[in-house]
């Protein structure tokens, strides 16, 4: 594994253990040139899968967008990096068990919505109006109105 800080090619496994929710193994790793120390993850991929956008474009999916869309939507809520990791892990298996490596954009955010709706109303709202693209305090009251009938 290269080293993030110096390049060098030869890094050591210093510590292995599997994730609590056993779906990936994180490794510490140390750079023998530097001294650099990084942590890597291994994880299972199903299949390639990629992202069709609503411009038509199609690009490798990237599970570090779904996260950090996640971390933000979840941002100052009681949700560690952790707990975030898991809950992009299950929406990340769900894409995979699709059966089809092409997955539109909206299917995403739209799991997306679904995993974040019983676990946490504000993340919800926070993830809907960028989704969804709010423009005006309107679009926030219409879109709470709907989570009340429900």
């Amino acid at each position: 594994m290269k080293c993030p800080f110096c390049g060098f090619l030869e890094t050591q496994v210093k510590d292995s253990r599997p994730s609590d929710d056993g779906t990936s193994i994180r490794r510490r790793r140390f750079c023998s040139e530097c001294g650099g120390r990084f942590t890597t993850f291994e994880r299972i991929e199903l299949r390639e899968l990629f992202v069709l956008k609503t411009n038509s474009k199609r690009e490798p999916f990237n599970r570090e967008k779904i996260k950090r869309s996640l971390a933000i939507a979840l941002r100052k809520r009681p949700f560690d990096s952790e707990r975030i990791e898991k809950i992009t892990s299950g929406i990340v298996r769900q894409l995979e068990s699709l059966g089809d490596s092409d997955i539109k954009s909206q299917k995403i955010g739209e799991i997306i919505m679904e995993t974040l709706a019983p676990l946490d109303k504000v993340g919800f709202v926070r993830f809907a109006s960028v989704y969804r693209n709010f423009r005006e305090a309107q679009d926030f009251e219409d879109f709470l109105g709907t989570l009340d009938q429900k």
